[in-house]
């Protein structure tokens, strides 16, 4: 009887209105509608990010559907095949953006990861890789995969996206703790234990 009782009282529970966490430098922000979308901002140090989306609420969980597309941080504009390695030049207006971004290749699970130095520049001395993934070091996302197996070429020239500002929450769910207050697991973009939402309500 207990369970059910328990059961009823969570299917009452909305998240309808605002969330906040606040900690040191960082401050995020939700603000769920009754009409099932949500809108995020989030600040830490010099990077601002948001996001906007709807949301679903199964049981306890609380899930995320950003408008962003996952996996789309970076834009191939140039590549190629030459001898030495492999080689990525990451270029933007604001070099200081293309500075410190997390290059992973993979070669039979077998995992070797560099990141850009202050040109926007990673070379590493790989005969082959089978994959190469790219994500930003200061506006984190689900990684970006800009070579497959398929693709034999060694030199690659990218840009960054705008959607970099966005927050896709792809693989991110949040539990529903009670009517004030929303929690989720330590993440790519926030990395800290003990995430805490709490409602104005």
């Amino acid at each position: 009887m207990l369970f059910f009782i328990n059961a009823n009282a969570m299917a009452q529970i909305t998240v309808e209105g605002k969330y906040y966490f606040s900690r040191q430098e960082m401050v995020a922000g939700f603000n769920f509608s009754a009409n099932g979308k949500f809108e995020f901002f989030y600040s830490y140090g010099a990077v601002d990010r948001y996001a906007t989306g709807t949301f679903s609420v199964e049981g306890d969980t609380l899930k995320l559907k950003s408008d962003k597309i996952a996996g789309n941080d970076f834009t191939i504009t140039n590549q190629s095949k030459l001898p030495g390695g492999y080689k990525l030049v990451f270029e933007h207006p604001n070099q200081l953006l293309v500075n410190n971004i997390l290059c992973i290749f993979m070669k039979n699970g077998i995992v070797h990861r560099e990141f850009t130095n202050n040109k926007g520049e990673v070379q590493v001395k790989l005969n082959d890789c089978d994959t190469i993934y790219v994500q930003h070091g200061l506006y984190p996302d689900i990684l970006t995969l800009i070579k497959d197996a398929g693709n034999t070429n060694n030199r690659f020239t990218l840009s960054l996206n705008p959607s970099l500002e966005q927050v896709s929450f792809k693989g991110i769910d949040f539990k529903i703790v009670d009517e004030n207050t929303i929690t989720c697991l330590r993440n790519y973009f926030m990395d800290l234990p003990d995430i805490e939402f709490k409602s104005e309500k």
